[in-house]
């Protein structure tokens, strides 16, 4: 049997390369922005990737795909800013967002190509959503066993503190999320012994006024903060009552897992993402590992900091989904094997 799958929301691949290293024929992915494609493509160059706004893709273009094979897993992950705590506040009121509309998409998508195994990789915050409940009753309704959980990468060998709710569902037989591995790698294991030349991804060049990279030098090494600072190195924005997340320019700690990888990671004001001991925020290719992609993984030159910050940030770790892959290969060939 091939085991054929399609990622949805498929973004630079991260879930794809979980999926391609358990077993899986990703014959198809969905990706709306342009710079996630390019790095999609020069990473799974065999996949057939659909780029264009996922309301617009038809059940018929998808089904010329894979032809008269059955479509062994449908997975995806739908765009979660809405549902995030950190666009929350950490309220419990979800931030009116179109964008948690496409979980709708995706149970679209569900009924239309019935695949024997889905699994839908999301924030904790859904759990708490309105469509996320009709999402439950509608694939029952379609006959899969549903099991759901919130996770922490950290869990399942990945260097970074990420809570995730994933979903998993079989309309083969009862199915759980895979159980955690407890795999500890920290933020040594991947960066402690770290030597790049010539890998644009790894460019530590930044642009910081003097009295901004004068007071990240006095910032403790090995985990210290803001908060540690002397007062003349406390920004005015930072003296307010509340301000924020006490994170913002915080140290990575040598021997803990790293914070959660955001679109911001490349921005030490939006949270921990200093290097433990030098006196730079981390690069890409430094946050990338931390998502668990491989040191080789390759990005178009030429894109911004920026996207580049927001691509990674918004990826799923690959280490995290070859697990959750896995675990799903095994119950396809228990019960087809």
């Amino acid at each position: 049997m091939k085991y054929i799958s399609i990622d949805l929301f498929s973004g630079i691949g991260g879930l794809t390369t979980g999926l391609k290293k358990a077993g899986f024929n990703i014959q198809a992915a969905v990706e709306l922005d342009s710079n996630a494609v390019s790095t999609y493509k020069l990473n799974h160059h065999k996949t057939n990737v659909i780029n264009k706004d996922i309301r617009k893709v038809s059940i018929p273009s998808l089904k010329k795909i894979f032809g008269e094979d059955s479509l062994a897993l449908l997975a995806g992950c739908p765009p979660c800013q809405g549902f995030s705590s950190v666009r929350r506040l950490n309220k419990k009121q979800t931030i009116r967002d179109d964008r948690n509309q496409l979980i709708l998409e995706y149970l679209r998508l569900v009924k239309g190509l019935k695949p024997l195994t889905i699994m839908m990789e999301n924030v904790p915050g859904i759990k708490n959503y309105y469509l996320f409940e009709f999402l439950l009753k509608e694939l029952k309704r379609l006959k899969y066993n549903v099991d759901y959980r919130i996770v922490n990468v950290k869990d399942y060998g990945v260097p970074q503190r990420r809570k995730r709710m994933v979903l998993v569902g079989s309309r083969l037989g009862k199915i759980e999320v895979a159980k955690e591995t407890n795999e500890k790698i920290t933020v040594r294991d991947v960066l402690g012994k770290l030597r790049l030349k010539n890998d644009p991804l790894h460019d530590t060049t930044e642009k910081r006024s003097p009295f901004i990279s004068e007071m990240i030098s006095k910032i403790p090494k090995d985990g210290g903060s803001r908060k540690d600072l002397p007062e003349k190195y406390i920004l005015e924005c930072h003296k307010k009552k509340n301000v924020g997340f006490n994170d913002i320019y915080g140290r990575l700690r040598w021997d803990d897992y790293s914070t959660t990888i955001t679109g911001g990671c490349l921005s030490p004001s939006k949270g921990r993402f200093l290097h433990p001991e030098e006196n730079r925020v981390i690069t890409a290719r430094e946050a990338a590992l931390l998502q668990s992609f491989d040191i080789k993984y390759k990005f178009p030159e030429g894109i911004s900091k920026t996207n580049l910050s927001t691509m990674i940030g918004n990826a799923l770790p690959p280490k995290f989904s070859y697990i959750q892959s896995k675990n799903i290969m095994a119950h396809l060939k228990e019960h087809l094997d």
